[in-house]
């Protein structure tokens, strides 16, 4: 394969020097290699790469600004439509989406264009400006939720001059992206600038306001025109096997938050968290990843992932997995927990599992993984994390009348956004189940100018 062909590798730090601190794994590509990078771009006519976009970024149009360096611009270009750029560069799976539709990943490999909208992003935030609030409309709109598909909303309501305010349960605006997601992947400080840059916009955001408890959606109505449900989906599944009440067991919900948010890796911080030595995730996402990393980063002796069907259906990114396997974590794939097992004082001791084979395809797609008979065994273990998905906090649902919701949990909505409740949108995890950050985002979009034309169209207040 040619150069040309080729995108330019993403400088990452030693393996074994990171698995032991939560900086930065990739440190991002210089002024060269990005524009070196942005040259393999064909410029296409019909732009294919849009398509795969859910915010509809204009890429060949900021990738050719970078081609002439000219950065601000195409920062400029990339801030119409995305309202978290830094973000979206660093977590976004480009390579299903915008990079899965790019002309140059026919023969080669795809323009790196989440690469690039890192390092444009990173450098407009280097410049710490801030955007110009916009001159107000006179109308207000409430969001619910600080995560993507709050502040995307949020960012597109108020560019347009509307009053917003986003109300957020946690004591630190961010969602996902400052509990979730470690430092390591996303540093922190990112996040508080793009969200420094929304509150430039006029968007005033209220924490430790717990909508179900400390006000209601019928409350909120009364002062605001319309509001947006985006409140993620926070709470952790589990498989309901035997032990999963033993001390050690974990959802990776509890555990990356005390991670993340309430930095219990470091030890100015007095939030505990347990330190396992020998360490089991159970799930193949990203946030799978995630957990097992941060463990190993805790120090912990061997980290296993463990997970029912073969490498090729981990839903994980792919260089996450990569990643991961480089600093040294063991995959236990083919493999289903069927019992977590306790020592006399009831602490975790071990995982009793059966080895898996793969079927005919299910419902999603994928092979069904089937039960290899007299296959169990064990791993020792002291420490388990369930990372096997999420669902919507039920608090909003049961303190809503006329909100209907899905079986699971998950907000109907029609294509706009719009609920069963009049004036109420939702968007992002709080729908769809745990999902991705842009696609949060895209549906924070697709409210927001859904609002805007309600509004506009006289069916505000």
């Amino acid at each position: 394969m040619t150069d040309v062909m080729k995108k330019h590798s993403m400088p990452t730090r030693d393996p074994a020097e990171r698995a032991r601190d939560f900086l930065p794994v990739e440190t991002g590509y210089d002024e060269e290699t990005a524009v070196a990078e942005a040259k393999r771009c064909l410029n296409c006519r019909h732009k294919p790469c849009v398509g795969g976009c859910p915010v509809q970024i204009d890429i060949p149009a900021f990738v050719k600004k970078i081609v002439e360096r000219d950065f601000e611009g195409a920062y400029e270009i990339i801030a119409r439509t995305s309202s978290l750029p830094a973000v979206c560069g660093r977590v976004c799976p480009q390579e299903t989406q915008c990079e899965a539709k790019c002309v140059r990943g026919i023969k080669g490999e795809p323009v790196a264009i989440g690469r690039l909208e890192r390092y444009v992003a990173d450098r407009h935030l280097a410049l710490n400006e801030k955007p110009t609030k916009s001159d107000s409309n006179g109308h207000k709109v409430a969001v619910i939720g600080s995560g993507p598909a709050s502040l995307t909303c949020a960012g597109a309501l108020a560019k347009k001059g509307y009053e917003v305010t986003v109300f957020e349960a946690l004591h630190t605006p961010g969602g996902v992206m400052v509990y979730g997601i470690p430092e390591f992947r996303l540093p922190k400080a990112i996040v508080r600038q793009e969200i420094d840059n929304l509150s430039s916009l006029g968007v005033e955001i209220k924490t430790n306001t717990v909508i179900g408890k400390t006000l209601t959606v019928d409350e909120i109505l009364a002062d605001f025109e319309a509001v947006f449900i985006g409140s993620g989906a926070g709470l952790p599944k589990f498989m309901n096997i035997p032990g999963e009440n033993l001390n050690g067991v974990f959802s990776a919900n509890e555990f990356l938050t005390r991670i993340n948010l309430m930095k219990a890796y470091l030890d100015e911080y007095d939030t505990p968290v347990r330190r396992g030595k020998k360490v089991a995730v159970v799930g193949g996402g990203n946030v799978a990843m995630d957990a097992a990393r941060c463990a190993l980063r805790l120090g912990a002796e061997e980290v296993y992932i463990v997970y029912r069907r073969s490498e090729e259906e981990l839903p994980a990114r792919k260089e996450e997995v990569e990643h991961a396997k480089e600093e040294g974590i063991i995959f236990r794939l083919l493999t289903n927990p069927v019992e977590i097992l306790g020592d006399e004082n009831y602490f975790v001791k071990g995982i009793r599992c059966n080895k898996m084979t793969l079927g005919e395809p299910d419902a999603s797609g994928r092979r069904r993984p089937v039960t290899i008979p007299d296959s169990d065994f064990v791993i020792d273990v002291d420490t388990v994390i369930m990372s096997i998905g999420t669902s919507p906090n039920p608090l909003i649902k049961n303190s809503t009348p006329g909100l209907e919701v899905q079986k699971w949990g998950g907000i109907i909505v029609d294509e706009a956004g719009l609920t069963s409740k009049d004036g109420v949108y939702a968007g992002g995890d709080a729908v769809s189940g745990a999902a991705t950050v842009i696609l949060a985002m895209g549906a924070g979009k697709r409210a927001a100018e859904a609002i805007d034309e309600r509004i506009r169209n006289g069916n505000g207040k």
